[in-house]
Protein backbone atom coordinates (compact mmCIF):
# COMPACT_ATOMS: atom_id res chain seq x y z
CA UNK A 1 0.00 0.00 0.00
CA UNK A 2 2.95 2.33 0.71
CA UNK A 3 3.99 2.34 -2.94
CA UNK A 4 0.54 3.49 -4.09
CA UNK A 5 0.89 6.66 -1.97
CA UNK A 6 4.47 7.19 -3.15
CA UNK A 7 3.54 6.85 -6.82
CA UNK A 8 0.52 9.13 -6.40
CA UNK A 9 2.72 11.73 -4.71
CA UNK A 10 5.37 11.54 -7.45
CA UNK A 11 2.73 11.95 -10.16
CA UNK A 12 0.77 14.81 -8.61
CA UNK A 13 3.26 17.13 -6.90
CA UNK A 14 5.88 19.65 -7.95
CA UNK A 15 9.11 17.68 -7.68
CA UNK A 16 11.52 20.47 -8.65
CA UNK A 17 13.39 20.55 -5.30
CA UNK A 18 13.40 16.77 -4.91
CA UNK A 19 14.70 16.26 -8.44
CA UNK A 20 17.43 18.86 -7.92
CA UNK A 21 18.65 17.07 -4.78
CA UNK A 22 18.46 13.67 -6.46
CA UNK A 23 20.33 15.04 -9.49
CA UNK A 24 23.16 16.36 -7.30
CA UNK A 25 23.34 13.28 -5.08
CA UNK A 26 22.76 10.47 -7.60
CA UNK A 27 22.94 11.14 -11.30
CA UNK A 28 25.23 14.20 -11.58
CA UNK A 29 23.60 14.93 -14.97
CA UNK A 30 22.29 18.28 -16.17
CA UNK A 31 18.74 16.98 -16.31
CA UNK A 32 17.08 14.32 -14.20
CA UNK A 33 14.12 12.02 -14.57
CA UNK A 34 12.47 9.78 -12.01
CA UNK A 35 13.44 6.81 -14.19
CA UNK A 36 17.15 7.82 -14.15
CA UNK A 37 17.07 8.31 -10.37
CA UNK A 38 15.45 4.91 -9.81
CA UNK A 39 18.07 3.19 -12.01
CA UNK A 40 20.86 5.00 -10.11
CA UNK A 41 19.28 4.02 -6.78
CA UNK A 42 19.11 0.35 -7.77
CA UNK A 43 22.74 0.29 -8.97
CA UNK A 44 24.30 2.27 -6.12
CA UNK A 45 25.70 0.29 -3.23
CA UNK A 46 26.61 3.31 -1.11
CA UNK A 47 24.82 3.23 2.25
CA UNK A 48 24.56 6.98 2.55
CA UNK A 49 23.12 7.35 -0.95
CA UNK A 50 20.51 4.65 -0.27
CA UNK A 51 19.54 6.49 2.90
CA UNK A 52 19.43 9.87 1.13
CA UNK A 53 17.18 8.58 -1.64
CA UNK A 54 14.50 7.48 0.82
CA UNK A 55 14.94 10.37 3.26
CA UNK A 56 14.59 12.97 0.50
CA UNK A 57 11.39 11.29 -0.70
CA UNK A 58 9.95 10.94 2.82
CA UNK A 59 10.81 14.56 3.62
CA UNK A 60 9.01 15.87 0.51
CA UNK A 61 5.97 13.69 1.26
CA UNK A 62 5.94 14.89 4.88
CA UNK A 63 6.19 18.55 3.89
CA UNK A 64 3.79 18.61 0.92
CA UNK A 65 1.73 15.41 0.87
CA UNK A 66 -1.80 14.66 2.00
CA UNK A 67 -2.60 12.82 5.24
CA UNK A 68 -1.97 9.33 3.83
CA UNK A 69 1.27 10.44 2.17
CA UNK A 70 2.46 11.99 5.45
CA UNK A 71 1.71 8.70 7.24
CA UNK A 72 3.70 6.88 4.56
CA UNK A 73 6.56 9.36 5.10
CA UNK A 74 6.56 8.59 8.85
CA UNK A 75 6.65 4.85 8.14
CA UNK A 76 9.58 5.32 5.77
CA UNK A 77 11.35 7.42 8.43
CA UNK A 78 10.90 4.73 11.10
CA UNK A 79 12.37 2.10 8.78
CA UNK A 80 15.30 4.36 7.89
CA UNK A 81 16.17 4.92 11.56
CA UNK A 82 15.97 1.19 12.25
CA UNK A 83 17.99 0.14 9.20
CA UNK A 84 20.62 2.88 8.94
CA UNK A 85 20.81 4.23 12.54
CA UNK A 86 20.56 7.75 11.13
CA UNK A 87 17.77 9.98 12.47
CA UNK A 88 17.37 13.12 10.41
CA UNK A 89 13.93 14.31 11.43
CA UNK A 90 11.38 14.97 8.74
CA UNK A 91 11.00 18.72 8.46
CA UNK A 92 14.72 19.48 8.78
CA UNK A 93 15.65 21.66 5.81
CA UNK A 94 18.82 20.37 4.15
CA UNK A 95 20.27 21.62 0.87
CA UNK A 96 21.55 19.40 -1.91
CA UNK A 97 24.79 17.42 -1.91
CA UNK A 98 24.58 16.12 1.64
CA UNK A 99 27.37 13.60 2.32
CA UNK A 100 28.02 11.05 5.09
CA UNK A 101 31.54 9.58 4.70
CA UNK A 102 30.76 7.20 7.58
CA UNK A 103 26.95 7.01 7.82
CA UNK A 104 26.37 5.84 11.39
CA UNK A 105 24.62 7.28 14.44
CA UNK A 106 23.76 10.75 13.12
CA UNK A 107 20.89 12.79 14.58
CA UNK A 108 19.53 16.05 13.19
CA UNK A 109 16.52 17.70 14.86
CA UNK A 110 13.53 19.10 12.98
CA UNK A 111 14.19 22.81 13.60
CA UNK A 112 17.47 22.83 11.69
CA UNK A 113 18.20 24.57 8.39
CA UNK A 114 21.34 23.44 6.55
CA UNK A 115 22.77 24.77 3.30
CA UNK A 116 24.37 22.88 0.44
CA UNK A 117 27.44 20.62 0.41
CA UNK A 118 27.38 19.53 4.07
CA UNK A 119 29.82 16.77 5.02
CA UNK A 120 28.85 15.15 8.30
CA UNK A 121 30.73 12.31 9.97
CA UNK A 122 29.52 9.60 12.33
CA UNK A 123 28.16 10.11 15.85
CA UNK A 124 27.10 13.72 15.27
CA UNK A 125 24.12 15.34 16.97
CA UNK A 126 22.65 18.61 15.73
CA UNK A 127 19.91 20.09 17.91
CA UNK A 128 17.53 18.49 20.32
CA UNK A 129 13.77 18.15 20.35
CA UNK A 130 12.92 19.11 23.93
CA UNK A 131 13.62 22.84 23.84
CA UNK A 132 12.76 25.70 21.49
CA UNK A 133 15.58 26.18 19.06
CA UNK A 134 16.56 26.86 15.48
CA UNK A 135 20.03 26.04 14.25
CA UNK A 136 21.13 27.44 10.90
CA UNK A 137 24.17 25.97 9.16
CA UNK A 138 25.52 27.56 5.96
CA UNK A 139 26.96 26.12 2.76
CA UNK A 140 30.16 24.06 2.46
CA UNK A 141 30.34 23.01 6.11
CA UNK A 142 32.34 20.05 7.42
CA UNK A 143 31.38 18.45 10.77
CA UNK A 144 33.87 16.02 12.31
CA UNK A 145 33.20 12.80 14.18
CA UNK A 146 31.50 12.87 17.61
CA UNK A 147 30.61 16.56 17.41
CA UNK A 148 27.55 18.07 19.08
CA UNK A 149 25.78 21.27 18.05
CA UNK A 150 23.20 22.25 20.66
CA UNK A 151 21.47 25.36 21.81
CA UNK A 152 18.67 27.77 21.10
CA UNK A 153 19.37 30.09 18.19
CA UNK A 154 22.73 29.24 16.62
CA UNK A 155 24.04 30.35 13.22
CA UNK A 156 27.05 28.63 11.67
CA UNK A 157 28.40 30.44 8.61
CA UNK A 158 29.55 29.27 5.20
CA UNK A 159 32.85 27.44 4.62
CA UNK A 160 33.22 26.31 8.25
CA UNK A 161 35.16 23.27 9.44
CA UNK A 162 34.17 21.82 12.82
CA UNK A 163 36.80 19.49 14.26
CA UNK A 164 36.12 16.07 15.74
CA UNK A 165 34.84 15.87 19.33
CA UNK A 166 33.68 19.50 19.26
CA UNK A 167 30.86 20.97 21.31
CA UNK A 168 29.25 23.97 19.61
CA UNK A 169 26.71 26.15 21.43
CA UNK A 170 27.44 29.58 19.97
CA UNK A 171 27.46 31.30 16.59
CA UNK A 172 30.38 30.65 14.23
CA UNK A 173 31.27 33.19 11.51
CA UNK A 174 31.99 32.37 7.85
CA UNK A 175 35.32 30.97 6.66
CA UNK A 176 36.80 29.54 9.83
CA UNK A 177 37.81 26.35 11.59
CA UNK A 178 36.56 25.63 15.08
CA UNK A 179 37.29 22.83 17.51
CA UNK A 180 36.90 22.19 21.22
CA UNK A 181 40.26 22.00 22.96
CA UNK A 182 40.75 18.72 24.71
CA UNK A 183 43.37 17.74 27.24
CA UNK A 184 44.33 14.42 28.74
CA UNK A 185 44.59 13.88 32.48
CA UNK A 186 46.61 10.83 33.50
CA UNK A 187 46.29 9.43 37.00
CA UNK A 188 48.64 6.60 37.84
CA UNK A 189 46.67 4.09 39.90
CA UNK A 190 48.35 2.57 42.93
CA UNK A 191 51.38 4.85 43.01
CA UNK A 192 52.10 7.03 45.98
CA UNK A 193 54.36 9.97 45.42
CA UNK A 194 56.54 11.51 48.12
CA UNK A 195 57.08 8.40 50.23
Amino acid sequence: MKYVHIIKFLLTHDLTQLKECWRAEFTRRKTVSIYRVLISHIRIKSTHKKYLFWWRLAHEMYMYGNKKQKETAWNIQKKLVYKFKIDIHLGAKIGKNLSFPHPYSITVAENVTIGENLIIHQNVTIGCSHEPMHIIIGDNVYIGTNSVILGGEIAIGDNVKIGALSFINTDIPDNCTVYTQKTNTIILNGLRHGI
